[in-house]
């Protein structure tokens, strides 16, 4: 007869804890397995990049289709298109008729400089015009004079020769008639001959006496002519003693100080035409090649717009910057001061239907020919073409396509990575 086993068999205690440990074991293992399931992509996308960067410090834009305008916006101030400064004429003491802001007309007298040396000029060369003046009428009696004279010796001269040419024929008459002999019609010939010289040199001698009489005349009457136009050229000077206004308009700035003593050439006070305003402005220096005189032009004042062009451009480059005019395309805007400020967008250039993407530091970052192209957490490093640029936007010829998403923000901290990861 066999014996069973319950001499050997013993009762165990269950330990109430150990179905928790199951559990929170197997809440472990589920952990772990999410947290490789969270780790590896990231993990692999890492491995897989050349650096990583954050997307919270990145800017990206997406590429667009649509018509690139290339502008540049800067400030201007208002000026008047005609804005003279007048000068003194002379030195002297001047004596201002007008104060600042006052309306003038125009040939309206602003201001009169005394000049006591230039009004003494003036008589004195009137004088020796006066002078001349009867130097000319005296020249012109004694050419008179003497063109009578002339004209009495010549007519002496060929009443002698008619009384020679009757004596010759009245002696022919009574040579022939046996009366009187060969020898006295030869000598009255003689005479006739001498008289006939006489006549011709007398009418020589008065030719001769009319053309150098008309010569010192003229002489004298040049003479007169130049001291003339002296004293009329000093008379005008006299005259812009009286400085005018040259155009309808205000006056401006009083450069000098009443009753002050002036140089010649020295300013005295400016003249605002205030019909006509133009916006001075100053573009920088990288678009004076791209400027041109008539193009267009957007000037804002407040909520505002006006349409301009372009009047002018200097060939000149000061601190960096180029001067340019815009004029009102349709005339001058109700309540615009002088010097006023305005915001000034010239309209360069339009490329219509291009990709283009927000302008950012990667333009200068990458030298326009490397851009980061995003695809889902990673950035690409891409090459590009960059065509026209403006002030808000780029155009990229090459490398990327509508819908692309890159980063437009600097790239420096990339360090020509060829992929980044981004968190």
């Amino acid at each position: 007869m066999i014996r069973d086993t319950s001499a050997q068999d013993r009762q165990l205690k269950r330990e109430p804890n150990q179905g928790r440990r199951r559990i929170k074991f197997g809440i472990a293992v589920v952990a772990v397995v999410a947290l490789l399931a969270l780790v590896v992509p990231t993990a692999a996308r890492l491995f897989s990049s050349d650096t990583a960067a954050s997307m919270e410090r990145l800017r990206i834009a997406q590429v667009k289709r649509g018509t690139l305008v290339r502008d540049v916006s800067v400030q201007g101030s208002v000026v008047a298109a005609i804005s003279p400064t007048v000068y003194a004429p002379s030195s002297g003491t001047v004596t201002l008729m007008v104060n600042a802001g006052d309306k003038v007309t125009k040939d309206q007298v602003l201001a009169e400089v005394l000049s006591p040396e230039l009004n003494n000029r003036l008589r004195q060369e009137q004088a020796t015009r006066d002078s001349l003046d009867i130097e000319v009428q005296r020249s012109r009696l004694d050419h008179r004079k003497q063109q009578l004279a002339a004209k009495k010796v010549l007519d002496q001269a060929m009443i002698d020769r008619q009384t020679a040419k009757r004596e010759v024929e009245r002696t022919q008459r009574a040579f022939d008639a046996g009366a009187m002999s060969e020898m006295d019609l030869l000598r009255t010939k003689d005479a006739l001959a001498k008289a006939d010289i006489s006549v011709a040199n007398a009418e020589a001698e008065m030719n001769l006496d009319v053309e150098s009489l008309a010569f010192e005349l003229k002489s004298k009457q040049l003479a007169f002519d130049r001291q003339r136009l002296l004293a009329e050229d000093l008379q005008r000077q006299v005259d812009e003693l009286k400085v005018r206004s040259p155009v309808d308009g205000q006056v401006g700035q009083l450069i000098v100080q009443q009753r002050a003593n002036v140089a010649a050439n020295a300013p005295l006070l400016s003249v605002v035409d205030l019909s006509a305003l133009e916006i001075e402005v100053k573009v920088p220096e990288v678009f004076a090649n791209e400027l041109a005189i008539g193009m267009s032009a957007e000037i804002r004042d407040d909520a505002r717009t006006y349409q301009g062009e372009i009047s002018a451009v200097s060939p000149q480059v000061v601190d960096g910057q180029v001067s340019g005019r815009i004029r009102f395309s349709d005339g001058k805007p109700a309540g615009l001061r002088q010097n006023q400020r305005l915001t000034t967008r010239i309209l360069m250039d339009e490329h219509p239907d291009v990709l283009m993407v927000e302008r950012g530091p990667f333009v200068d970052t990458g030298g326009g020919r490397v851009a980061y192209v995003v695809h889902g957490n990673v950035a690409d490093r891409t090459a590009i073409e960059v065509g026209a640029t403006s002030l808000n936007a780029v155009e990229i010829v090459n490398g990327v396509k509508e819908g692309d998403r890159i980063v437009i923000s600097g790239t420096d901290a990339f360090k020509g990575a060829q992929r980044v990861a981004l968190d």
